[in-house]
């Protein structure tokens, strides 16, 4: 049976969350009957949608289905005055747009902690290993001369992780099914590649890796085609540090501060049923009965969502068919909070990685000082959904076993253990970005960013560069700003 997070807190003793900021209402603001532009979510994307348009001078309403704003960038206070993202928290090294923002806020970041040895747990054996200066080079992101493995499993792995980087190197990341070999790339499941193309345990963990949580979406390596990882890998390179800095005060204050700026234009608990259009403009009908005239409109809302809209005229076929195959990924977040970083007192940074049953990884999410100490780890995929199945207390039971595998006893007792679970969030039915299944690119993913007349498409998942984090939601809602703007 799936536990909600309020079953969860009672059961097990875990912490409840305190919201902070100002994006939490249980009152829709009076939305304007016309507008230039109606925009539809008011996660990042939306919101900078929005911000971008009125830049342009033109006027905007955001619709949002929720009672707050942030959709999967939203921070929360625990009950001993941690702060911490539920959704998406890092900045990457290339991450250009969203560092323009952060600095632009007036928001301090400090870098993710990685200074000392990190952990692999592989069948069973604990080791502790440098990460690798460069991740192409490595074994799991590890130096492999560390990793206590047999040197020509090592060497299997290796040769069978170049050859995925160079079908990834070979894709464009804006028409992947152009790539060569690409109909038999995109029929061929991850599983199925491994089978043909890697000998060793090792490169399959690692390409199963980067399918449940590497910068991925959370889906099995049976879920998804060989094509489609590597198009993940092209948009969104794990070598480019993606995880490289965090926000003092946590990711989730952008949102709000986005929000106070724009706060008269956005109706909450408003969520759009249908957008019917003509060669005049756009109207967008919301669930309360409301209507709102537009020139034109930008969804900024996860693919499997947009589904849930009623569009006049319809969706191209091969659009509604990308969208069928479009499902969002499944992903639990974990936080484990300590009095101090202790892992760091023995020169380890916190991050590790492992076949053990639940938590396919652990990262360092303190601030600097170490003061609490903040592990956020992740359950993902299938092992996500055995994991909704579980009673309180057995979830519990197999976190914190994780934990102990990876960091020892201490890590057994920490003063809070808090889960989010996003595939029971409505609004977003799922993890941090979607993915296609095998055949999908292909067959029906040559109009996957075009426009359907006045309608424009935003959401992470909507760019060709960095989807399934912030700068992708960035990327996609100013590339829709611009579409609405030149359309007039």
């Amino acid at each position: 049976m799936a536990l909600s997070r309020r079953e969860l807190i009672a059961g097990a003793g875990l912490a409840s969350f305190g919201a902070i900021g100002l994006q939490t209402s249980s009152r829709a603001s009076s939305a304007p009957k016309s507008v230039d532009v109606v925009v539809v979510g008011a996660g990042l994307s939306g919101l900078m949608a929005a911000r971008e348009l009125r830049k342009q001078g033109l006027s905007v309403h955001i619709l949002e289905a929720r009672a707050r704003t942030g959709g999967r960038m939203i921070r929360q206070t625990t009950r001993t005055g941690a702060v911490i993202d539920l959704g998406g928290q890092w900045g990457g090294a290339t991450h250009h747009r969203f560092q323009a923002l952060v600095d632009e806020l007036g928001i301090k970041t400090f870098p993710s902690y990685y200074d000392g040895k990190g952990v692999l747990h592989w069948d069973g054996q604990r080791v502790v290993a440098d990460l690798a200066k460069q991740p192409s080079d490595s074994v799991l992101l590890f130096d492999a001369e560390q990793i206590e493995q047999p040197a020509a499993e090592v060497a299997k792995a290796k040769a069978a992780m170049k050859t995925f980087r160079g079908i990834a190197a070979s894709i464009d990341p804006a028409r992947p099914w152009t790539a060569a070999n690409a109909v038999e790339l995109d029929r061929t499941t991850i599983r199925a590649w491994c089978e043909k193309n890697s000998s060793s345990r090792l490169s399959d963990f690692e390409l199963e890796w980067l399918s449940v949580v590497g910068g991925s979406g959370g889906f099995d390596p049976w879920d998804a085609s060989i094509l489609h990882l590597a198009w993940t890998q092209a948009v969104a390179p794990q070598d480019e540090g993606p995880e490289s800095w965090l926000l003092d005060g946590a990711a989730g204050q952008v949102a709000e501060r986005l929000t106070a700026e724009l706060r008269p234009l956005i109706s909450l608990n408003a969520p759009v049923q249908g957008i019917d259009q003509n060669d005049k403009g756009v109207t967008v009908h919301v669930g309360d009965g409301r209507q709102i005239r537009a020139k034109s409109a930008i969804v900024a809302i996860p693919p499997p969502l947009r589904n849930k809209i009623t569009f006049t005229p319809d969706l191209p076929a091969e659009t509604r068919s990308f969208l069928q195959r479009s499902p969002m990924g499944s992903m639990i977040k974990v936080f484990a909070i300590y009095k101090s970083a202790f892992w760091r007192k023995t020169n380890l940074n916190g991050f590790a990685v492992g076949n053990l049953k639940t938590l396919e990884i652990t990262a360092d999410s303190s601030l600097p000082s170490g003061t609490p100490g903040i592990l956020a780890a992740f359950v993902t995929a299938s092992a996500a959904v055995a994991f909704q199945q579980m009673t309180a207390a057995e979830q519990r039971k197999a976190v914190l076993d994780d934990l102990v595998a990876y960091w020892g006893p201490e890590a057994g007792a920490p003063e809070e253990l808090l889960l989010e679970n996003w595939n029971q969030e409505a609004w977003s039915t799922g993890a941090f970005t979607s993915f296609v299944t095998p055949g999908t690119w292909t067959t029906y993913g040559q109009g996957w960013q075009q426009s359907h007349g006045r309608v424009h498409w935003a959401g992470t998942e909507a760019s060709s560069r960095w989807p399934g984090y912030f700068e992708g939601a960035i990327e996609a809602g100013i590339q829709a700003a611009a579409k609405a703007t030149a359309q007039g």
